[in-house]
């Protein structure tokens, strides 16, 4: 039977199994288990994701998470922490979304480069505080329980983007110009996201923009288009959190009281409770290959496998809900 092994113990037997399989690696060919280039680790989808756009043949980037895992609950595996101890340099999301990176980090003995990919934002608490507008900061954030959903937002995204790219710059044996002029690159293509979804939105009245989803992922992309939240299936922004029978009615409720006329699921999440809840209200539910991309980009040959591809698919089925087709995407997009 297994056995429940407290959070330390575990991780000190991960930490061991790393070393068991460095000492392997180490009677292993020469350069059978080792790369001579730049080796970068990110923690999620997103941020592997723009980590690779900017380091482009500059560095080799592996992620730790797989399409569909949370970031909310994670443990690496010995393997994952082996290559991590051996990276140049590490990229988080931040924000407090990795609560268990501190403790990858010192079961790794990962010494490299730190980036933060959340440095300079402005977290909000709950979508149902202020309102801004691709708000952002350059003295830090606060990562005391704000929402760290930042990369929803295009322009938010864009500041990560330049995060990474100042991060990876310091990076020894990099090719820092390269990394610059992908960043340059790739930012461009992120502003032309951004003018598409907002010149799309736009033909939706304010009133009628209203959205609800699996749980709490997307209020910056909220804020910065002005759409209303009307609820998530599953309270706060956590996604291992379940709905009680009451916030079930009180949503179900909330639907009728606003004309909402879609529950949305996510990809990474189990879709019956939205099911559920879409039932009960009498309206549409968009889950399986409709479902939004929100935690986790999506697996190989999906329309989310990519952060650009992902926030395309999302905008196109929320338009359709709201019964707009949206205008062909600019093809620097590749949509």
């Amino acid at each position: 039977m297994p056995i429940d092994l407290p959070r330390r113990t575990r991780w000190s037997a991960l930490a061991l199994g790393a070393a068991a399989v460095t000492v392997l690696a180490g009677c292993a060919t020469p350069g059978a288990s080792e790369s001579d280039g730049v080796q970068v680790v990110a923690t999620t989808t997103q941020v592997a994701d723009f980590a690779r756009e900017v380091a482009g043949e500059a560095a080799e980037v592996t992620g730790l998470l797989e399409p569909g895992q949370s970031a909310h609950s994670f443990d690496p595996s010995a393997a994952q922490l082996l290559a991590l101890g051996s990276a140049d340099a590490l990229v988080v999301n931040g924000a407090g979304l990795e609560s268990w990176i501190d403790d990858a980090v010192e079961a790794s003995g990962f010494d490299g480069v730190l980036v933060d990919a959340s440095t300079g934002i402005r977290l909000e608490a709950t979508e149902d505080d202020h309102d801004h507008d691709h708000e952002a900061e350059d003295d830090g954030h606060d990562d005391g329980g704000g929402n760290p959903h930042v990369w929803t937002d295009p322009v938010l995204a864009e500041r990560m983007v330049a995060n990474i790219a100042d991060g990876l710059a310091d990076v020894p044996g990099i090719d820092a110009d390269a990394v610059g002029t992908n960043a340059d690159d790739y930012t461009a293509r992120l502003q032309a996201l951004d003018a598409w979804i907002d010149e799309n939105v736009a033909t939706v009245p304010v009133e009628e923009r209203l959205l609800v989803t699996n749980h709490d992922a997307f209020t910056y992309f909220l804020h910065a288009y002005d759409i209303t939240f009307v609820g998530s299936v599953i309270p706060g922004f956590d996604d291992n959190a379940e709905p009680s029978a009451a916030e079930i009615d009180a949503l179900v409720e909330r639907i009728a009281e606003t004309g909402v006329q879609a529950v949305f699921s996510e990809a990474s999440i189990s879709p019956k409770a939205a099911e559920t809840i879409a039932d009960e209200a009498g309206v549409v539910v968009y889950s399986g290959e409709d479902a939004l991309y929100g935690d986790s980009l999506g697996q190989p040959g999906t329309e989310g496998e990519t952060y650009l591809g992902s926030q395309l698919h999302n905008v196109r089925l929320i338009l359709e809900s709201w019964g707009v087709t949206p205008s062909p995407s600019p093809s620097v997009l590749g949509g």
